[in-house]
């Protein structure tokens, strides 16, 4: 299926049906972060750098600890900037989770 089958089933819809769709897309929607994923039996199925298997909460962490961007970049060779500028995005709307990686991880 494709977005040209379905564009005039959206046109007949009223509306608030309309604004139930877009609430129910942007809910579907708002869980992908683009340059992060998710992959069970990666890194305990932790939020990952795309190509990597580089914890977002290890670089979150470092952050926490005063690294600045070009020393997680140097220490982090695989890595390019736009992937911490999608780190600290993800780190910073998963705020929860990024703090029980960190500790769940500094126990290990």
């Amino acid at each position: 299926m494709n977005i040209h089958n379905i564009e005039p089933q959206i046109s007949r819809l009223s509306r608030a049906e309309k604004a139930e769709l877009l609430q129910r897309l942007a809910q579907e929607v708002g869980n992908a972060w683009a340059g992060i994923e998710k992959t069970t039996g990666v890194s305990g199925g932790e939020a990952c750098i795309v190509r990597t298997r580089i914890p977002v909460w290890t670089l979150e962490n470092y952050r926490r600890l005063g690294w600045t961007e070009v020393a997680v970049l140097e220490n982090f060779p695989s890595l390019r900037a736009a992937d911490l500028v999608n780190a600290w995005a993800y780190a910073d709307a998963h705020g929860e989770e990024m703090d029980k990686a960190i500790q769940t991880n500094g126990e290990a």
